[in-house]
């Protein structure tokens, strides 16, 4: 068979232009994914950092109902703030450092069973493992 029966010859140079303009277009779009989730990383630590944080010297409180609500926020705004880097730089350790930071959201919650909190715990020292000894790149 012939390579034009294939489908394998060189792309031409419409296909480059069009692929290149297009590979751009997707490039700024989730750029700008990125900033947006990064300003709304930023605005919600502040939140926290204004709203929630005064409410643990408050006497009247359940402070671990507080510090958990304030774990959960930061952590959430951790996962906001890995998945605008994974969008901008497309590596698979981010994708690890997401979903790391997904499982000890998942952890902090009290109406976990015993058996999922091992389970997470067991999934997050897994992906630690990955991340620092079998993924490419720098770990620090």
């Amino acid at each position: 068979m012939a390579e034009e029966e294939l489908g394998t010859g060189e792309e031409t140079k419409a296909e480059r232009v069009i692929s290149h303009r297009l590979a751009t277009i997707i490039h700024l779009f989730l750029s700008a994914l990125a900033v947006l989730l990064l300003m709304a990383a930023g605005i919600a630590a502040f939140d926290t950092l204004v709203r929630d944080f005064p409410t643990l010297w408050q006497q009247p409180q359940n402070e671990y109902a507080v510090l958990q609500k304030i774990i959960e926020s930061l952590l959430l705004i951790a996962i906001a703030a890995e998945f605008a880097l994974l969008l901008l730089f497309r590596r698979v350790s981010a994708v690890v450092e997401v979903v790391i930071f997904v499982l000890a959201r998942k952890a902090v919650n009290p109406e976990i069973t015993a058996l999922e909190l091992v389970l997470c715990a067991a999934a997050i020292a897994g992906l630690i493992i990955l991340r620092f000894y079998y993924l490419p790149g720098k770990t620090t």
